[in-house]
């Protein structure tokens, strides 16, 4: 299983805003930080904000927080919003032209691993990505004065 980018930065941002408890942080900020392309964020973050994850203030001194607390956010349910297609394999999509399919049996195995994954990722939220030990040496690499 193989996880986007795009989901892969919309997961990092959380993490960070995270750390930043509730104080606006730009994209700008986030871009120099993980050292990723703005206007790659620009989506994330749009989508973010329109999925209800995060917030958004515009103004002069505005920014993006987190709209739920690290321990509301399902790092299994955020996967499955944020990836376009989780067919591992052809078959599993509506354009499947695999010859195979009715008679194939990796077809069950690759969907019980995938449910598995989705299901490992299900038990954890963004609070549990951020264990306590971590958080300030974590900080201290985003370079976020306080955690």
């Amino acid at each position: 299983m193989n996880i986007t980018r795009y989901t892969d930065y919309s997961l990092r941002v959380l993490m960070l805003l995270a750390l930043q408890k509730g104080r606006l942080t730009t994209i700008q900020e986030i871009s120099e930080r993980y050292n990723i392309s703005s206007n790659h964020l620009m989506k994330v973050v749009h989508s973010l904000n329109k999925k209800g994850y995060i917030e958004t203030v515009r103004g002069k001194n505005g920014g993006i927080r987190l709209k739920l607390e690290p321990n509301e956010i399902c790092i299994g349910v955020l996967v499955r919003e944020m990836e376009p297609d989780l067919a591992l394999v052809e078959c599993f999509s509506d354009k499947n032209q695999c010859v195979i399919t009715p008679v194939c049996g990796l077809k069950g195995v690759l969907s019980n691993a995938l449910k598995s994954f989705l299901s490992t990722l299900d038990e954890y939220t963004l609070e549990d990505v951020l264990p306590e030990q971590y958080r300030s040496q974590l900080a201290r690499i985003l370079q976020i004065s306080e955690v």
